[in-house]
């Protein structure tokens, strides 16, 4: 940047001076080296002081010349720091208002207070989706700073203050995940989002067992343990290893081959009131329909051919991506691609 170059080119010439003075001074005066240099700097700073000691006319000349060109080399020392504080300053604040300006446009995203392990994963994962929105909420200043680097939209605060999440856009957001290292912060960030959006989703983190309750009586829609779901999966990696390879398979994002998605169908799909045999999913599109879980919550596991799709349904389904997608296509228009 320019400022900052000015100001590394400014200190450089500076200090290239003060040395030449000092050595001007040790070289003309035959003073000390503190001498020279304790006479450099009044004189560049023009503060009145006394000579250090008798000047000869050699000196004095030295001194007008150190004068002359020093009063210059220091003026623009000090515009370059000025400059490069300003403009540091006015950096920060334009690029927390263009932040600010993103984060106002969002609607039906998602909120992560914590930008830890767990949380920079979760950003990660929702990152590989386009369609999906999110902003974090952060309240060290070093996480701060990693979101960033990272380009990632953020709001640095408290998440357990109703300013913060307000800022984040909680009341038009879809979704809060709490996923900060304290289940006691976890209890009291869920408790705020509850107040500010009751219909928003929030799915918490519990670390202490005994939390789960206290998290959904604070009205965490879904609680997870990062532990329990580590310990499970560590130990069907030894007692089910074909089934855990299958699942992670399934749900890797980045796999191309195979995928487990779950679809919504909306109200002007050509799939509705539809029957899973004559909609051609798996047919045409060589999908196969794990389960559906209708609008009321219940879940029904490998759906009968004859099970009827209807407005609101959620399919489970495996199959090649472009095919998922394709499908996602018709399960929110009422026209097929």
């Amino acid at each position: 940047m320019d400022s900052v170059r000015h100001l590394k080119f400014s200190m450089f010439i500076l200090f290239a001076v003060i040395g030449l003075g000092t050595f001007g001074y040790y070289l003309l005066e035959d003073w000390s080296v503190f001498d020279s240099l304790y006479m450099t700097v009044i004189t560049l700073a023009t503060v009145g002081f006394k000579e250090v000691h008798q000047l000869s006319d050699e000196g004095r000349a030295f001194t007008l010349l150190l004068i002359i060109f020093g009063a210059g080399i220091i003026a623009y020392a000090i515009g370059s720091l000025i400059r490069f504080t300003v403009e540091g300053e006015l950096r920060t604040i334009l690029g927390r208002k263009k932040l600010e300006k993103q984060i106002s446009k969002l609607q039906g995203h998602y909120i992560i207070c914590g930008y830890g392990r767990i949380g920079s994963h979760i950003c990660n994962e929702l990152s590989s989706r386009p369609s999906i929105s999110f902003v974090v909420v952060e309240k060290t200043q070093e996480g701060s700073e990693k979101l960033a680097a990272d380009n990632i939209l953020f709001v640095h605060g408290d998440a357990t203050d109703d300013e913060t999440l307000l800022s984040a856009g909680i009341r038009k957001a879809k979704g809060l995940i709490t996923v900060v290292t304290s289940d006691t912060e976890n209890v009291y960030i869920t408790l705020t989002a509850r107040g500010l959006n009751p219909d928003l989703f929030i799915l918490a983190r519990a670390s202490d067992p005994g939390s789960e309750k206290k998290l959904r009586r604070a009205g965490a829609t879904k609680v997870i343990s990062p532990y329990t779901i580590g310990a499970t999966r560590m130990a069907h990696a030894i007692l089910r290893p074909s089934v855990v390879d299958f699942i992670e398979i399934a749900t890797a994002g980045h796999n191309l081959e195979l995928q487990l998605e779950e679809i919504l169908i909306s109200p002007d799909s050509r799939l509705v009131n539809t029957t899973l045999i004559n909609s051609g999913i798996r047919k045409d599109w060589n999908i196969i329909i794990i389960g559906i879980k209708k609008s009321d919550g219940k879940m029904l596991f490998n759906p009968a051919p004859n099970v009827t799709i209807e407005s609101g349904d959620t399919l489970i389904t495996l199959g090649e991506l472009p095919a998922i997608q394709h499908l996602e296509k018709v399960a929110q228009a009422s026209s097929s691609a």
